[in-house]
């Protein structure tokens, strides 16, 4: 199993929305190494689910990849923001993997938080001008945000 972050502006989609969804095509994603890191995602990896461009931003929850990555359909929606005119159903460039409501966590466990845990500081998350939407996190990490979590009763 391997472990990531992915972001989102809950205003975009939140870990609320997914909780009632239960899962989702994780699309629109228009950065090649953050496509690449979605491609590389196998059913059962688990995810922290981060929600960005917000107060608090940081964990807000888990999920898991249920479905490998797959050519993202927004991609050839001409009225999708997303829509790709040099990408192909032949030549798909982006790709999104279906995701998969875990937990929610009761309140976000901040990124000002996140920052004072030694065990965290080599998270691609801290380090400056990191702005990557999806990040790949070691199992220690991913384990050490659990437990900050239950630790605070999330």
């Amino acid at each position: 199993m391997t472990y990531w972050l992915v972001k989102c502006e809950p205003t975009t989609y939140s870990i609320s929305d997914l909780k009632k969804d239960r899962k989702t095509c994780w699309d629109g994603v228009r950065n090649y190494q953050a496509r690449n890191f979605l491609m590389e995602m196998k059913k059962g990896d688990e995810l922290l689910f981060y929600h960005s461009v917000t107060e608090p931003i940081g964990v807000a929850g888990i999920a898991r990849v249920s479905r490998p990555a797959y050519p993202d359909p927004s991609q050839f929606d001409s009225k999708s923001r997303y829509f790709d005119p040099a990408s192909s159903p032949q030549k798909p460039r982006w790709f999104s993997p279906e995701v998969s409501f875990v937990r929610i966590f009761k309140e976000v466990l901040g990124l000002s938080d996140l920052r004072k845990e030694a065990p965290l500081k080599n998270m691609e998350l801290m380090k400056k001008g990191s702005r990557l939407s999806v990040q790949p996190v070691t199992e220690d990490q991913y384990r050490h945000i659990l437990s900050m979590a239950e630790k605070r009763g999330l």
